[in-house]
Parts: C-alpha cells; structure tokens; sequence
C-alpha cells in the first residue's frame, strides 16, 4: 500500500483483534501460573494511527502508526516483578513471563502488592459508544489540516504559522488477571489542531485553536478551529503589564481545567502515601464553596476517559469526588488503597471524565459579569508545589472593566495558595470545556495577587 492511500481507519478487525489479544492474554496467565506465580494479570495492546502536519500550505509531516505490546505482572506471593514486549510472538510472550518471573524472584516483599479485591471486579460491560471509525485516508487528513491552517490566515494580521495538524487513531485493549477477569476495550479518537502568530518582532503573538472527539463526525467544522486560533491571536496584540496589586482572577475554561487538575494531583494515592501533599487526611473537610460539586462520570457515552472498568479490572462507578463543597474522598488504586489502610475508588489509571457544573454567586457568562478584574487564558511554568499548596505562575490574559476586555496583558505572575484559591471560587460559568478529562467552565475567583510592572 503506497504512502497516498494509507487508510489508519477502519482496517483494523476490532472483534479479531480483540480475540487475538485476549488469547495472549489468557496465554501468559496460564503460563505465570505453570511458572509457579501466586497471583497474574496482562495487559495487551493494539492501536493504529494516522498522522498530518501541515504549515504555509505544505504538508510537512505524515506519518502511520502501527503498535502492539504486552505488559506482564506477576506475583510470588508479596513480591512482583513486570515485564513488557513490542513483540506479541509465542516466544516473546513466553520470554516476557519468564522476565517477570526472573525479577520477582530477586524483588523485596511489599506486603501492599497484589490484585484488586476479587469483589470488586466488574461485571457488567457497557456499551459506552466509543468506537468509530472512519476511513481517514492521507489525501483526507492533508485536506483538512491545510483548509484549517488556511481559514486561520485569512486574517491579515496573521503574520505566520507554526502549523495545522489533524490526527486520526484507535485502540484496543485487553486486561486479565488470575481472579478469572477479563476484560476488552475499544475506542476511537480525531483531533485537530491549528497554531499561529500574529504581529512582529518583540510585539509578536501566538496562540492556537483545536478541537478533539471519539466520532469524527462531532468534531468542529475545521473553518472554526483556524478561526479561533487567529482570534486568540490578534487578541494579544498589543499586551501591555499591570500594577502589582490583589485583584479578581478569572480563568478561562482553558486554564481552569488545570486548577482543578491539581486538585487531584493532590488527592491521589501515590501523593498521599508519599506525604506529598498538603491535603494528605483532609478527606471530608470542606475545600470549596458549598455550592461546587465535582462528580466523575466513567460511563460518559463518547467521554474521552470513559470505561467500564479500571487498570485493575475493578468496576468503574459515578461519584462525586466534591460534595457540597467538601472533599468526599481520594483517587486511589489497590495498591496506594493499602498503603493508606483504604480501599480502591477504582482510579487505577486515573480519574474519568470530571464535571464541574455551572454555579456560585454569578450565573452564564462570567467574563460579561465582571467588573474589573484579570481574565486568564494561559499560564506558564511549573510553579505549584503540591506539598505546600503554593502557587505561582506566569500568566496572560485580558484587563477586564465592565464585562469588557480592554487590554490585553502579558509577563505578569499570579500567585496564591491553592487551599485559599479552591476556597474563593465564586462562580462557575456555563461556558463548559468538554474536551478532554475535566470539564469545567471559567471560574471566578475572589482575588489573587498579580505580579506585574
């Protein structure tokens, strides 16, 4: 098949894969189990891909992909040792088992080690509607990233472009275990994306506009993410400081999303175990204003983490991780379950589809409900300390008086403690982000010290 006429879907058999892939699995658990494991469990994996970049109108990448591996994780009595292979071979799998053999044997017990709860294993497979695939051919994908790229430069303060890209894949997945699990996944996802520059020399601008879904047919029309991008754009134009000074913080949907990313970084096991965190045994206190809720949704029909089941085969379940405003509890697997003396909130792998719901003290559109403040759409840097709970990050945004941005801003540095800001939250906009894990819209926040000129 040449280059031109790659087809990254559907050309994968999804259920043939998928026998295939169960095969090995239930495979190398028999053979773990003729080795002398007390306990097993195998991930396998298949996935395919097609990839376009594109920039000034050339096609500049274009690229295939085509994987497959397998983890092995084996267990002699508390002690565990894990290997994985590119290579699905009868004797690859075989050597993989005998790998993780090898490195249990020498491996010091941790008596936290071992399989999910059997109890806990999921049962009921649902239909979260997650497969579809398209004939997504190159000549396809070129079309689009360029006619994304070029509705982007229709503006003429558009001065240059890193790129448009569109991104086509799916994967299939098997886990099993020695309880007698065994379970199979399979999901599709499109992307697009468009990055541009607007302005010259040290006045110059970038920004980017993008769009991601599971169906092909709910993304955006490519004409509206190039839009966005040059909007974003031109919109910088022209950013000047602000005074040092506390003001109202508002984050866009962009950002926020990361604010409340942080929030489970602290919540989750392994930060917990390791004393990594500031809200280590703050489970049932009230973080946020009694009106926020933060619920995880893992059957989410066409949700970008849905799933039926964990990491470890335990059974997904909607729960509200903030309660009317108070932590309801932590982000756990098995093994940090243990080391905590707590039991798996089926989070192996990480949270699933968080939402944030509109609420608080204002209604609809926040940024039109602001009276003067900061309006954030990027920040930069790694300075949030998990440990402590500060914060502080370079940030860019808009002057807002009245509802209305008046000057956009750059080079300023917004700073807080991440307790205090989870606290003064005041609203949350109706403006929803629902593209990736979290969605959330903008939220307001009573006030932040901005770092400026």
């Amino acid at each position: 098949m040449n280059e031109s006429s790659m087809v990254a879907q559907p050309a994968l058999d999804r259920e043939a894969e998928l026998d295939r892939l169960e095969g090995l699995v239930r495979d190398a658990l028999r053979q773990a189990r003729d080795l002398g494991a007390s306990d097993a469990e195998v991930h396998a994996s298949s996935s395919q891909g097609l990839s376009v970049g594109v920039r000034l109108g050339e096609v500049e990448t274009l690229e295939h992909m085509q994987d497959r591996g397998v983890t092995v994780t084996v267990y002699i009595g508390r002690r565990k040792g894990q290997a994985s292979s590119a290579d699905l071979s009868t004797s690859s799998i075989a050597a993989c088992v005998g790998h993780a053999m090898d490195i249990a044997r020498f491996t010091q017990e941790d008596p936290c080690n071992g399989l999910a709860n059997p109890d806990l294993l999921a049962t009921e497979q649902r239909n979260l509607d997650l497969w579809h695939p398209s004939a997504v051919d190159a000549s396809f994908a070129i079309e689009r990233a360029l006619a994304c790229e070029a509705a982007g430069r229709e503006d003429p303060r558009i001065s240059n472009s890193e790129g448009a890209a569109f991104n086509a894949g799916l994967g299939l997945t098997v886990y099993g275990n020695s309880n007698g699990f065994v379970g199979r996944r399979a999901g599709t996802r499109y992307s697009q994306s468009c990055v541009l520059l607007a302005g010259s020399g040290d006045g110059m601008q970038r920004d980017y506009g993008y769009d991601s879904r599971r169906c092909l047919d709910d993304l955006e029309d490519v004409r509206r993410t190039g839009e966005e991008a040059a909007r974003r754009t031109t919109q910088r134009l022209g950013a000047g400081q602000l005074p040092t000074a506390e003001m109202p913080i508002l984050f866009d949907p962009r950002v926020a999303t990361g604010l409340i990313g942080h929030l489970v970084g602290a919540v989750t096991g392994s930060a917990l175990y390791r004393n990594a965190t500031f809200l280590k045994g703050r489970a049932g206190d009230r973080l946020f204003p009694e009106w926020l809720m933060l619920e995880e949704r893992p059957w989410l029909k066409r949700g970008a983490s849905s799933a039926w089941f964990d990491a470890e085969g335990v059974a997904t379940r909607k729960r509200r991780l903030v309660d009317a405003g108070v932590l309801d509890g932590y982000v756990l697997s098995s093994y940090s379950g243990r080391r905590l003396g707590l039991e798996t909130t089926a989070n192996a792998g990480g949270v699933r589809n968080l939402l944030l719901p509109a609420g608080g003290e204002r209604q609809g559109n926040l940024l039109s409900s602001l009276d003067e403040g900061f309006y954030v759409t990027e920040v930069m840097g790694q300075g949030v300390n998990l440990v402590t709970g500060d914060y502080s990050r370079g940030a860019s945004g808009f002057l807002v008086k009245k509802g209305n941005t008046v000057q956009p801003i750059e080079e300023v540095t917004i700073a807080g403690n991440l307790e205090t800001m989870f606290a003064d939250i005041v609203a949350a906009g109706d403006d929803i982000d629902t593209r990736g894990n979290v969605h959330c819209g903008s939220l307001l926040l009573r006030k932040m010290m901005v770092a400026g000129s």
